[in-house]
């Protein structure tokens, strides 16, 4: 240091003496100069008449000291350690309650301006244990219509054509959420040493229909006469611990592993596997973050029928993930985030028959002979997230490939093979970001055959063309004649013919989708987000349509799915997030020939408020 020039070195002294304050251990309270004349926190030298501060506390006095001329000072070109004692004055624990030494209280009801020992601010227990809790409040309102079926002998209206009834339906649903974290370590630059997360949510839910018959299998159960169902659920989204193992390099790269339930995403957007789910992932960095993996082992939860939670009262189910992936940070060109990845799903759920507590059928699905099944699948893909220049990009292909137990033929085998693509680009003008997106999932064209062309996902949640503001991608549109099955599943893109996405097996016999659209989002306001999206759908093949519904040529134009929403945040942050949107199918050919030229048009709102402490 002491061939750095002596402007430099003006700087350098004021920075070390705040970088001391942040280092734990004692601290001065007040003005302190040592017998040597050189600052004990430093040990630096100026040059003859220069004066510097010490560190102090509001309202104490400035306190001036002269330090030795730099020739004074014994080994030319290195820092003088301080070894002379002295007087330190009051101290403070540690470096966390600095702010604590100097007046300023905590206060629990504040996570921003102040030290919050819920929010992780400050050791909860001891030195470096944390506690940090997320609490979410979550409801909607969405009133909704769609085609649904009616029998005769449950109809609300007798005399009334009896294969289409009236759509109306609301829901009412809130989740509280609250996420405890509990951790070990120095999290600055590093994961933390030792992770314990428990989130319970806790769901109380209510669906009112105009038809009998749709809530329960018994058209009596029910308030208003099978019309009205009220639910409610506590379910566990995540119960792990999380075991730093090791740094690998100075810049902390590393390995961890983790036991539990915990969170899941595949991919970026949620397109193959997006869940919580009980397993044992080991994960990690190398080259400075630029590269992260996972290995990862999956055992499904039974999920709530009405909720969607997981339920961990239940056994487990028979089906097994296993999962492995690598990141690639700035591949193949700087800005651009590459994904390979290798999924394999073992399930064994055959001669297992699951009613769901509506009393519905979802295992086996309920199409052809209601026949179980195994399959055992793997999935090969690429993901890629970033930007080219201004062109923002994401990008998934996955190829799926397998047998499966034949749905139709007892002791045959079907060979699967299917394939999925979606890629959705933007570019940002100032406050406005158009969009375009497209996809396109594989259909089987002969459900007849030995094989299966139907691409479907393990659990899929699409954030994309609009997400859940999508009428097509939230929407459970039953396909009525097919045996209680779903055409499309909610938070869904892909029509799998399930009964459900959370309950039912993947079915790799299926139309299969493609899409096209464009949208925007505006920012009207730095609080006041509008968004905008058109969605064209069709099916990729309709030949398991018409077998299925025993019907003649269905159309592959499924129809155009518009919708419009806008996001309302009064604090600029997602600590209240109110949310309305609304979307419609307007039909085409396709959808006329499934459910007639005389259904009125689907539509659903959703009106949403987050709260989150």
């Amino acid at each position: 240091m002491g061939y750095e020039q002596p402007a430099l070195r003006r700087r350098l002294i004021p920075l070390t003496i705040l970088l001391s304050c942040c280092a734990s251990g004692p601290l001065l309270a007040e003005s302190t100069q040592s017998s040597s004349g050189i600052t004990p926190a430093t040990g630096y030298c100026v040059e003859a008449g220069e004066t510097t501060t010490t560190r102090r506390r509001p309202g104490v006095p400035v306190e001036e000291y002269q330090l030795p001329a730099c020739e004074d000072v014994e080994e030319e070109g290195r820092i003088r350690a301080w070894t002379d004692p002295v007087d330190l004055g009051p101290m403070v624990p540690d470096r966390w309650r600095i702010v604590n030494a100097v007046g300023i209280n905590e206060n629990l009801w504040d996570p921003y301006n102040t030290q919050n020992w819920l929010k992780g601010d400050v050791p909860a227990w001891g030195k470096d244990w944390f506690y940090s809790i997320i609490a979410i409040s979550d409801s909607i309102i969405e009133p909704r219509r769609f085609p649904i079926p009616v029998g005769g002998a449950t109809t609300t209206r007798p005399g009334s054509l009896d294969t289409i009834g009236q759509g109306e339906t609301t829901i009412f649903a809130t989740n509280l959420i609250l996420e405890n974290v509990f951790y070990r370590g120095n999290t600055t630059f590093k994961p933390p040493d030792w992770e314990f997360r428990f989130t319970p949510v806790f769901n109380i839910n209510q669906v009112h229909a105009d038809e009998k018959g749709i809530l329960n299998v018994d058209p009596d159960v029910g308030g208003r006469d099978g019309r009205k169902r009220r639910d409610t659920f506590m379910g566990v989204q995540a119960l792990f611990v999380d075991k730093h193992l090791r740094n690998v390099s100075d810049r902390y790269d590393f390995d961890s592993v983790r036991v539990g339930i915990q969170p899941f995403s595949s991919d970026f957007r949620g397109f193959l596997f997006q869940d919580s789910q009980f397993g044992v992932r080991f994960f990690g960095n190398r080259d400075n973050n630029r590269f992260q993996y996972n290995l990862a082992w999956f055992q499904r939860l039974e999920k709530d029928t009405n909720s969607g939670l997981n339920d961990v009262t239940q056994d487990l189910r028979d089906d097994h993930i296993f999962a492995a992936n690598v990141y690639w940070q700035d591949f193949p060109r700087m800005g651009f985030f590459s994904q390979a990845t290798v999924i394999h799903n073992s399930n064994r759920e055959k001669d297992q028959i699951l009613f769901d507590k509506n009393s519905f059928i979802q295992r086996p699905a309920s199409i052809f002979e209601e026949r179980t099944r195994n399959y055992e699948v793997t999935y090969l893909g690429y993901s890629g997230d970033g930007h080219f220049d201004r062109v923002n990009l994401t990008t998934s292909v996955y190829y799926a490939f397998g047998q499966q137990s034949s749905t139709r033929l007892a002791g045959k085998k079907e060979d699967i093979s299917a394939f999925f693509m979606a890629a959705e680009a933007s570019m940002d003008f100032d406050w406005l970001r158009p969009r375009i997106s497209a996809l396109w999932s594989s259909g089987d064209d002969d459900p007849f055959d030995d094989e299966a062309n139907g691409f479907d996902a393990i659990f899929e949640n699409p954030q994309f063309a609009g997400a859940d503001t999508s009428f097509i991608i939230r929407q459970n549109v039953p396909l009525i004649g097919g045996g209680g099955i779903a055409l499309m599943g909610r938070n869904g893109i892909i029509p799998s013919l399930r009964p459900s996405k959370e309950q039912g097996q993947s079915n790799f016999i299926n139309p299969g989708i493609q899409m096209i659209g464009v949208g925007a989002d505006a920012d009207l306001l730095p609080e006041l987000r509008l968004s905008a999206n058109w969605n064209y759908f069709r099916f990729d093949s309709t030949t398991l349509l018409e077998a299925v519904r025993q019907q003649g040529p269905i159309d592959e134009m499924l129809g155009h799915d518009v919708s419009l929403s806008l996001t309302y945040r009064p604090f600029m942050s997602q600590n209240i997030v109110v949310r309305l949107s609304g979307a419609a199918l307007i039909g085409g050919d396709g959808f006329d020939d499934l459910y007639g030229n005389e259904a009125e048009t689907p539509y659903s709102i959703l009106a949403n408020i987050t709260l989150t402490y």
